[in-house]
């Protein structure tokens, strides 16, 4: 539907103005700005997303508790899992983007997932519903039995790595498909998108808010087969939107050129095989075409050697064109960028793991007979985001511009730095909480009653989580839009299914980080820093760990965005 071309008939139509260039509507024929787009279209693709967030951290959020609860799975082993299965699902929109820019298009490949989605939670659904052992009958007959069925434990997995696998084909194109709804060609249009990236993750924060204060409730005290199948329900509801706007969409009009991934590939096919050709000779073959270079071209000057075949020739076919290798030195360029939020991407994982077991841990009664679960804490972040967007967007952003002149007020970079400084500041106050909810369970003699309530509200994690959240509001909607606005065009869901992947590294990462940090610190008799009691475990000290490498990753950070040159004039 998006793979096609606008037909000439359009080229002289005495309305020509009202036509949107590049985009075509769901016919492939041209398509009219008043009547397409803009947040008319949008509004259908955020509701989708928002059911889509429902639906994942309907799983994610409390997954831990879950593989420690009904699967029997020790503390660190379960944290490695949740982190394991984050990873493939950050990671696998790499090639889910790349089937939809270069085979299906966004809107087909959208669709597609979707079904797969909505596969996957019923599985998920039946996994946890069929006959299992209960606690009280585990506590009854010793902990052989606490085990449940093989059967069940495959069914699980495979349901969840389904829904990983969904993610794939989710993600990257539903963000990227909203934004193609806005001509970055059209003043007002502009202006729009920059405050869709906002708007956006508003909204998804809205539906991951109705997750943490609801699901995880009934996950907790009702039954988990209806946790798990609320979230099926809401994407089933979600496709069905989705196809209601189908006639309102802008997709994207591509012509015959070859897939993007494939003009990269050449690019460095063909700079190696030049790798023995003169500098002079491809400055010389510049200076004959009129070619003058900027100041990115002399960035990764080796791929200007792709200009040039290797006998000298330059038949059409045997050599890259400028514009090719100009895309290549982009993406190239996003590497470091990528590379230096890998960090931060750890500190993502720990509201979904630790901090949650924390939680567990302390006073989490609202009233006598009532306590929040401890999953719900993570309702926090999303206040946090909810709260900070709007003043981000109608506050921050005017009186940074009044003082910068630019039309977001500051550059993408710049934003996603001022993010990574509030997590160091978060994993610091994580630090300091953990130490005193240790320093309470000694002083009551709590620390060999890991099942007994510390005195000590659970309030106290608060801090930490609204200060994850802000920082969100400032390098994820920061390396959103980075990544959507500094890779070519047709790049734009790899590039942001590049945004996800240093989340899903991150989350290997933090896998390999727990694993490591489990065998340094236990053994020869000592509980690790992970312990399964968390009163003789030091969650603090990790957390310290975490505040130490987030300041190292935002000192290289700032390192290379100091010399990041823009794709375009627009740097904001």
């Amino acid at each position: 539907m998006a793979a096609v071309s606008i037909s000439a008939e359009g080229a002289h139509s005495p309305l020509l103005d009202d036509f949107v260039d590049g985009a075509v509507d769901h016919k492939g024929q041209p398509v009219r700005r008043s009547s397409s787009g803009g947040w008319r279209s949008a509004g259908f693709i955020i509701g989708v997303e928002v059911a889509e967030r429902f639906a994942y951290y309907g799983i994610s959020s409390n997954l831990i508790n879950y593989l420690t609860g009904p699967l029997g799975q020790s503390v660190a082993t379960a944290a490695e899992n949740v982190n394991a299965w984050a990873g493939t699902a950050s990671l696998s929109p790499l090639l889910g983007a790349f089937i939809a820019d270069s085979f299906l298009g966004r809107y087909r490949t959208i669709v597609i997932a979707s079904v797969i989605y909505i596969l996957a939670l019923g599985l998920l659904t039946l996994s946890a519903v069929l006959p299992s052992v209960s606690p009280s009958d585990c506590q009854s007959v010793g902990n052989i039995s606490c085990f449940p069925p093989f059967y069940q434990v495959v069914l699980f997995f495979f349901s969840l790595y389904l829904v990983a696998i969904a993610q794939g084909g989710h993600k990257p194109c539903v963000q990227a498909f909203g934004a193609d709804q806005f001509d970055g060609q059209d003043p007002q249009e502009c202006k729009a998108k920059s405050s869709f990236f906002n708007w956006w993750y508003f909204c998804i924060s809205t539906g991951t808010l109705m997750t943490l204060t609801i699901l995880n409730y009934i996950q907790e005290n009702l039954n988990w087969g209806l946790g798990f199948g609320l979230p099926c329900v809401s994407m089933a509801a979600a496709l069905a939107l989705f196809l209601l706007g189908t006639r309102t969409y802008r997709f994207s009009a591509k012509g015959d050129e070859r897939s993007p991934f494939l003009r990269f590939t050449a690019v460095l096919v063909a700079a190696f095989k030049n790798r023995k050709t003169t500098s002079l000779a491809i400055v010389t073959d510049q200076e004959s075409c009129g070619t003058l270079p900027d100041e990115g071209s002399e960035q990764f000057k080796f791929l200007n050697k792709a200009l040039i075949a290797p006998d000298g020739s330059k038949e059409e076919g045997k050599v890259c064109t400028f514009s090719e290798v100009e895309e290549a030195k982009a993406v190239l360029r996003l590497i470091p960028i990528w590379a230096t939020g890998l960090v931060y991407a750890i500190v993502f994982q720990q509201p979904n793991t630790f901090f949650t077991k924390q939680g567990v841990t302390m006073d989490r009664s609202i009233r006598p007979g009532l306590n929040i679960p401890s999953a719900s804490l993570q309702s926090f972040i999303s206040i946090g985001i909810i709260a900070f967007i709007p003043i981000y967007d109608r506050v921050f952003v005017p009186l940074a511009r009044a003082f910068t002149g630019k039309p977001s007020g500051i550059t993408m970079l710049q934003r996603i730095g001022i993010g990574m400084f509030l997590s160091i500041t978060a994993m610091a106050v994580a630090a300091l909480v953990e130490s005193e909810r240790l320093e309470i369970a000694l002083e009551y003699g709590l620390i060999d009653q890991p099942n007994v309530t510390v005195p000590m509200s659970v309030w106290w994690l608060i801090p930490q989580y609204i200060l994850i959240g802000v920082s969100d509001v400032f390098t994820m909607v920061g390396l959103q839009e980075f990544f959507y606005d500094q890779v070519p065009s047709e790049w734009r869901s790899i590039g942001l299914s590049l945004y996800f992947s240093i989340f899903g590294v991150g989350s290997f990462l933090s896998s390999f980080l727990v694993s490591a940090v489990e065998k340094a610190t236990g053994g020869s008799g000592r509980e690790s820093w992970f312990a399964n009691n968390l009163n003789k475990a030091h969650l603090d000290y990790f957390y310290w760990l975490l505040a130490g490498m987030s300041t190292l990753e935002l000192i290289t950070f700032i390192y290379f965005a100091n010399s990041y040159i823009y794709n375009r004039a627009r740097q904001s």
